[in-house]
């Protein structure tokens, strides 16, 4: 009976002297905050969510271009055992790869080889209910902790290194409503999340916490409280539930010492009775002032939304000569620049089939159709409740000055009836379902040239994907499908070059790095982290 229990003890110190003796082999990534201003010049590593600060979600590197991209083959896959949507974008750091997947689980892997060096996993409540997925989408790293936000509402800081929780910081009480989905941004010192929970009637806010510590520094309530500028837009006490939720990772001009974040819909989300006004800061760009969280201005895509048309979509700022501008395809299926400075509107297109709107306002602002508004009997509607598009990342690629958005061409019949609210239940006010139509719903990838708002260029897609897209400096634009293809387009001209079949649909939105001078193209399908790189 001793000899099995010897043998799995001895295996077990086997497994941890060849873990330590595999770490000692590489150096803990030291990331500063210079080195995340700084990240453009490191290609071979991706420092944060979208590579860097701009939201660019544009790789340098060459090695892998549109000549031999035919070429491409699988270098290793990564299991992580759990079902539901695998949404991570990983982080690489001096060839360590971290990453997130389903079920609050953190892993750390070689880079080079996949193979495992730590994983975390924080235990869920029995009672958690997120709406859409126990889902998250990537890491933060700052000096030698990685940051990470869970589905209970906590942001907890863990040992780049071992994987051991440093720190663990409670944002809300996830009962109510709450949780945490996005990959964290930091900046200088600064761990900055936003929260999901929109369907539920939470109030949304971002928050920034201490690095090194986890206090938390400031809270910035995207619903406005009574005394607030703001608070006006909303009917009676329909701000305490107002919504508003920040759920995809921002962006940071550190010229002007200015993050930008999204917001989401208004709660309910497709009923507009009882909270009459614009509902700010729903559906909304954000400025604000990282060290203390101030407001510095606000751009709101949709007032008084009836149809979830959450502006949750990765802020992209370009440089134009000496504009400085924030690019955004929304998912109501306008694509919009505006003036980062100022946050004044300086145009906005439809990308896709729009039928709320067909005249602008004073401000050059979608107006919207009165006869657009949900209805007891129901009301036909483009785009649909998805949107045009969603939360999945768009890329910028300053080379051929173009923007990459994944697309969606769908309509729905809104509805809406009375729905009392229920602390931490589903509360939309409504439903949705598709409509009559007898042509199929598809999707593409558009490439949007910013200057005009015109679609330069697509490729279609067989059914709507939810596959973000990467750009490069080797001409290339990856992306996914639901079918489970990952696919590489020439950037300029949106031909096809290559795919591979991963098995499984694509919830991701793809990264790139490089070790010992070898380009890898990532992405995260079914249950799977996948890398591609040349022979």
């Amino acid at each position: 009976m001793k000899r099995p229990l010897l043998k799995k003890l001895l295996d077990a110190s086997l497994l941890i002297l060849t873990a330590s003796g595999f770490l000692a082999s590489k150096a803990c990534p030291q990331v500063t905050p210079q080195r995340l201003l700084d990240s453009a010049k490191e290609p071979q590593n991706w420092l944060m969510y979208s590579g860097d600060y701009s939201g660019h979600r544009f790789s340098t590197l060459d090695q892998i271009n549109s000549s031999n991209a035919n070429a491409l083959v699988p270098k290793w896959a990564y299991q992580t055992m759990a079902g539901g949507k695998f949404e991570t974008t990983p982080l690489v750091v001096d060839g360590i790869l971290y990453a997130t997947g389903q079920d609050n689980r953190a892993f750390a892997l070689d880079a080079k080889s996949g193979r495992p060096i730590w994983q975390y996993q924080r235990a869920l409540p029995a009672d958690i209910r997120p709406c859409c997925g126990r889902v998250n989408r990537g890491l933060a790293i700052l000096g030698d902790k990685v940051f990470f936000g869970t589905l209970d509402t906590h942001v907890v800081a863990l040992d780049s290194k071992t994987g051991n929780l440093i720190w663990d910081a409670t944002a809300f009480d996830y009962r109510k409503g709450y949780s945490i989905t996005l990959a964290p941004l930091v900046i200088k010192n600064l761990v900055i999340v936003g929260v999901s929970g929109g369907e539920y009637g939470i109030r949304g806010f971002i928050d920034a916490y201490d690095a090194a510590t986890g206090e938390r520094q400031w809270r910035f309530y995207t619903v406005p409280g009574p005394g607030e500028p703001g608070h006006e837009t909303w009917e009676a006490d329909s701000w305490k539930i107002g919504g508003a939720p920040a759920w995809i990772t921002g962006s940071y001009d550190p010229a002007t010492n200015t993050t930008f974040w999204t917001t989401g819909n208004p709660s309910p989300s497709n009923r507009g009775e009882g909270r009459a006004g614009d509902n700010l800061y729903s559906n909304s760009l954000l400025a604000l002032d990282p060290d203390t969280g101030r407001l510095k201005w606000y751009f709101q895509f949709t007032k008084h939304d009836e149809h979830d048309w959450d502006a949750t979509q990765v802020p992209v700022m370009i440089d134009e000569g000496k504009k400085h501008l924030i690019a955004q395809a929304n998912r109501n299926g306008f694509f919009y620049l505006v003036d980062r400075s100022t946050g004044k509107l300086i145009s906005s297109n439809p990308y896709a089939k729009v039928t709320w709107s067909n005249s602008k306002d004073a401000e050059g602002r979608p107006a919207p159709l009165k006869e657009a508004s949900p209805t007891l009997e129901g009301t036909r509607v483009c785009p649909g409740a998805a949107g045009a598009t969603n939360w999945m990342s768009p890329s910028y690629d300053p080379e051929t000055k173009l923007f990459y958005v994944t697309a969606r061409e769908q309509c729905d019949i809104f509805s809406t009836a009375p729905q009392p609210y229920d602390e931490g239940h589903a509360y939309y006010g409504s439903a949705y379902f598709p409509n009559d139509d007898t042509a199929p719903f598809w999707g593409a990838l558009r490439a949007i040239d910013p200057d005009t708002g015109k679609i330069k260029w697509e490729w279609k897609h067989p059914s709507p994907t939810w596959s973000g897209a990467l750009s490069t400096a080797g001409g290339l634009v990856f992306t996914g499908d639901a079918e489970g293809n990952f696919i590489a387009l020439d950037a300029a001209t949106g031909k096809s070059l290559w795919h591979f079949q991963c098995g499984a649909s694509v919830y991701s939105s793809p990264m790139s790095f490089a070790i010992d001078g070898k380009q890898y193209v990532a992405v995260a399908a079914g249950s799977a982290l996948f890398t591609f790189a040349l022979p």
